[in-house]
């Protein structure tokens, strides 16, 4: 209840944090990571997969060790927590869930292989995810390959009867779980729509060979997956992805490392992501390797907390990325003084003239706006009949966001 409390206090606790998923769990790089997150204002640190971190880990020196940890984010203002990975793995044939049709393992499941939750394995995963968050304190989550529905013929299994009552089980396993995790504060990341369940987040909905592709593509195609995503999430219901270091391959026309020398590339991603309103799992040993990389991250950091509330609510879809012309998005909240801020994006290398015409209906404005285009002034302007704008603009490479109120 005390951990509660302090945590309700926090100040830097959010249900849309910033980030940054490192790469490696040793204590000395989880420091670092926490030191930057601090430095950068980026307010959660997942320690990724295949990081070393270790959550299923029962030794109590590992324990102390991710405490400490813990603590010294919270003094940091940081919140840190770690990955875990669920069904998409074999256990045994004792343990993993069994097919109907044949009585044997493998195939039948999802992912091809998977334990069945209320195996003893099963039962004894989630009870030592509870036991290592409570021994560390760890903020957050991030579970992959949870439960997908697979059902289970075994009858030995002490959680369920057999075959027709394994998925309720199941399921009835990991909502329970997840639901414990939400009454202590803990943030979800779970690849799944378990929204209703507890999970704070999960994939916007692209595909991760994607982050293989040259960085100019990566750009089109994270805007792309971000318009889809959000016909159906909000911008906080969904996360996107930026391979710092190589992710699926690609080699170095893919990777944004070393960060300082592909200043433009990063640049674009804090625009793309955080003009979206959507946080994004931003992978590698560093979020800054550099001055100029420093000041880069924290310059749009601060411009997304600064417009937070704006970038948060809904969006209206103005016009999906293809590379060839202006895209774009449109947040609207009329409980707010900035009702609207639409974000533009030119993916050319040269300015684009266009006329283009913003809904504005869902800002609740119904005569006059103030509009303010960048860190212009701010002038007055008059709806047309049907609540919408239509602005003359002259879109330079990269973005252009436009406040109305």
């Amino acid at each position: 209840a005390l951990r509660r409390a302090m945590r309700a206090l926090a100040p830097w606790v959010t249900e849309n944090p910033l980030i940054f998923h490192a790469r490696s769990a040793a204590p000395e790089d989880v420091r670092r990571a926490i030191e930057q997150a601090a430095e950068t204002g980026f307010e959660l640190v997942i320690l990724s997969f295949g990081s070393g971190f270790d959550f299923e880990s029962r030794d109590p020196a590992y324990a102390a060790t991710m405490k400490e940890l813990v603590d010294h984010a919270h003094a940091r203002g940081v919140e840190l927590g770690g990955y875990s990975l669920l069904a998409s793995r074999r256990i045994s044939d004792e343990h993993d869930v069994l097919d109907p049709a044949t009585g044997t393992t493998g195939k039948h499941a999802a992912f091809g292989n998977s334990p069945c939750l209320e195996s003893a394995w099963g039962q004894e995963y989630f009870a030592q995810l509870e036991r290592f968050r409570a021994a560390t304190g760890l903020d957050a989550l991030e579970h992959d390959g949870n439960y997908p529905g697979d059902v289970c013929a075994s009858t030995t299994h002490p959680g369920h009867a057999g075959l027709l009552d394994s998925q309720w089980k199941q399921w009835r396993r990991i909502t329970d779980f997840y639901a414990r995790c939400r009454a202590e504060g803990v943030y979800l990341n779970v690849p799944d729509n378990y929204h209703l369940n507890g999970s704070s987040k999960t994939g916007m909905g692209y595909r991760e060979t994607n982050w293989s592709l040259p960085r100019a593509e990566q750009l089109v195609h994270a805007r792309q997956h971000i318009y889809d995503g959000t016909w159906e999430k909000t911008p906080t219901m969904g996360w996107m992805f930026v391979p710092l270091s190589e992710y699926q391959g690609g080699g170095a026309a893919a990777t944004i490392e070393p960060l300082a020398e592909h200043l433009d590339t990063y640049e674009a991603f804090l625009q793309l992501n955080l003009g979206a309103g959507v946080q994004a799992c931003w992978r590698g040993p560093r979020l800054f390797d550099t001055p100029a990389t420093l000041a880069l991250v924290k310059k749009w950091v601060g411009w997304f907390k600064q417009r937070r509330a704006i970038l948060e609510s809904d969006v209206i879809h103005l016009r999906r990325a293809d590379g060839r012309d202006w895209d774009g998005l449109l947040h609207v909240n009329p409980t707010l003084d900035t009702k609207g801020l639409a974000v533009l994006f030119n993916p050319l290398t040269t300015p684009l003239a266009r006329q283009i015409r913003l809904p504005l209906y869902y800002t609740g404005l119904t005569d006059t706006v103030r509009v303010r285009i960048g860190e212009g002034p701010e002038r007055a302007a008059h709806l047309d009949r049907e609540y919408g704008l239509t602005l003359d603009l002259t879109l330079p490479p990269g973005l252009t966001w436009i406040e109305l109120r």
